[in-house]
């Protein structure tokens, strides 16, 4: 809490700026806490400052803190790689997942979601960056793609998401965020099946996330300080 207590408010700030020089509408961007690889302290200090997006990117660790501060003290998010063999878990516990990358994953959740007679929320991970280190569906080939996937019984496709290089280039960064956007663009002037939402920016680079049209933003160090690897 002491932490937060300094971090909070200059996220916030942040964002708030950022928003504001984009000309964009105050509330119009969504803060994930990144709480993955940090303690159950650090998830309860975040669930007391009122932070009601929390983001992990292993489903194990998922499952542990969901566990244990129940399923209703925040919306949780799976922002990691996601294995096919872990997708039906994770569909379980996540009540959004960012990192679906692969139409076989997408069917995956789609056949368990389905069986219950529920369906699970998603973003579709794009590739923008091109870099080989990346997952996520090919920029050339998302629109077919995307559209595809929309139409699997059982899934909520909201939107999509992408990590940009980590590099100093403010243009390369923007690049990287505004083919996310232009590619959000097309997909709902086709279909009313993929959402508008753009999950994209971080610590890092989050002011030209926002710039470029990100309507949420996975926030860890900035909150939470460098992780340290327990979540006990």
């Amino acid at each position: 809490m002491a932490r937060l207590a300094g971090t909070l408010p200059t996220v916030r700030d942040r964002i708030a700026r950022a928003v504001s020089s984009a000309d964009r509408a105050q509330g119009s961007v969504r803060m994930v806490a990144v709480t993955k690889s940090h303690p159950f302290a650090a998830v309860e200090a975040a669930i007391e400052a009122e932070l009601t997006d929390l983001g992990e990117n292993r489903v194990e660790e998922l499952e542990g803190k969901v566990a244990e501060f129940g399923a209703e003290a925040a919306t949780w998010h799976m922002i990691g790689h996601l294995q096919s063999r872990k997708a039906v878990r994770a569909s379980r516990v996540a009540d959004v997942i960012h990192s679906i990358d692969s139409l076989r994953l997408a069917e995956r959740i789609s056949r368990d979601a389905s069986a219950d007679g529920g369906a699970a929320t998603v973003l579709v991970q794009v590739n923008t960056s091109g870099e080989s280190s990346k997952s996520g569906f090919d920029v050339a080939r998302a629109t077919e793609e995307v559209h595809q996937m929309a139409e699997l019984p059982g899934l909520n496709v909201k939107g999509l998401m992408t990590m940009a290089p980590f590099v100093d280039d403010e243009v390369v960064v923007g690049h990287a965020f505004g083919e996310l956007r232009r590619l959000s663009e097309r997909l709902c002037a086709l279909t009313d099946r993929v959402g508008g939402e753009l999950s994209m920016g971080m610590t890092n680079d989050m002011e030209i996330a926002i710039r470029e049209g990100s309507t949420m933003v996975r926030i860890g160090t900035a909150l939470f300080g460098p992780r340290i690897g327990s979540v006990q």
